[in-house]
């Protein structure tokens, strides 16, 4: 009998990204599996959930006050409201699975309820508040990195796109390249901010370019939306910026290296496919960036570097000398491959499998 599944978590792409790599999991594994996908109207998921052929059920956003104000009184009829939407969605579910963020929360209160099997998901190596309330109503707890202080939580890694498990860097390299505007045959760096943009990346980097380019060295540059890279005089041959990509599975075959940031998914991405890179973790918010990269760079997979620390000097004395360095390279990657995890997605399916056949059999 196949299943019914609720998957609950939004706001931001590193929800949705893992809930969406989850539900085409379930849909191979069997296409009459009933997905269903629970967010707000506010969220990205209301955008991206619908246009990747899922059905999403809206509910109250409700976010906790992070200061005494008159919103705490009104946070119980809030929360109350959205239990009650989400638990009218779960009724007919076998198993509902969190992603965390302000969504889930609500979720996992009103699956408890009502005895719906509970699985969560955890990408960060530093969990929210809604994880670790699903945490204790659960024993199926997936997380994304070893050492995330989670109650029952087994490394299984952070479910991917597949156009990104499946791609053979190697076979496609010179390929990419030449699509990208870069020479097939030489040391490529890519430099990425993700769809924002790093400015401190952009600035250093600009400021590098030549210095790149006399080392024989190559480099593909995400901006970011709307920025650019303001380089000392005109930027050499072979220094391609670009404001977003959307095929990131071509700038990762063409790379040798990556310079970027350290959220779950930057990290998750560039090990499964055995790259060596540069983490420079954002310079606000818990830190969670900066625990996401140290596990895979104590595993010898990468470098961390603080943002105030990624100048021109560093790229001059430790950047250029290590992409100069093939061995080094390479057993740089090779170790990010180790640590890496492609089939996430199959390993929270089988999680999500087996909660809702314990559920079953219980009954």
């Amino acid at each position: 009998m196949s299943l019914s599944v609720v998957l609950a978590g939004g706001g931001t792409t590193g929800h949705i990204a893992p809930l969406l790599a989850l539900a085409d999991c379930l849909r191979r594994r069997d296409p009459a599996t009933k997905i269903t996908a629970l967010g707000t109207a506010e969220g990205l998921e209301a955008r991206l959930v619908p246009a990747a052929g899922y059905d999403l059920e809206l509910m109250p956003r409700v976010p906790l006050p992070r200061k005494p104000s008159p919103e705490v009184f009104k946070l119980p009829g809030k929360l109350k409201a959205a239990i009650d939407a989400a638990a009218a969605v779960l009724r007919d579910a076998d198993v509902m699975v969190g992603f965390g963020g302000y969504v889930s929360s609500p979720a996992y209160l009103a699956a408890r309820r009502l005895g719906v099997p509970i699985v969560v998901h955890e990408a960060n190596a530093r969990p929210g508040l809604a994880n670790r309330l699903g945490s204790w109503l659960t024993p199926h707890v997936g997380v994304t990195f070893p050492g995330t202080p989670l109650r029952n939580g087994q490394v299984i890694g952070l479910p991917l796109r597949r156009q990104i498990t499946t791609l053979d860097r190697y076979s496609q390299r010179e390929t990419a390249r030449v699509a990208l505007g870069l020479k097939p045959n030489q040391t490529t760096l890519f430099v990425t901010g993700g769809s924002l943009g790093a400015q401190q990346l952009n600035d250093t980097f600009g400021k590098t370019a030549w210095l790149l380019n006399g080392a024989g060295i190559q480099v593909l540059h995400t901006a970011g939306r709307g920025k650019s890279v303001p380089f000392d005089g005109e930027p050499p041959a072979g220094y391609v910026v670009t404001e977003y990509l959307d095929r990131m599975d071509l700038a990762f075959a063409a790379a040798d290296m990556v310079v970027c940031r350290s959220g779950a998914g930057n990290v998750s991405e560039v090990t499964a496919l055995g790259l060596p890179a540069a983490y420079v973790p954002l310079p606000i918010g818990n830190g969670e960036q900066r625990h996401n990269a140290e596990p895979v760079v104590a595993a010898g997979g990468g470098l961390l570097i603080d943002n105030a620390a990624c100048t021109p000097t560093w790229v001059a004395n430790v950047l250029v000398p290590l992409l100069s360095d093939p061995a080094r390279l390479h057993a740089m990657g090779d170790a990010a491959a180790r640590f890496g995890i492609r089939d996430a997605d199959e390993r929270l399916a089988s999680m999500v499998e087996v909660a809702a056949a314990r559920s079953h059999a219980g009954r």
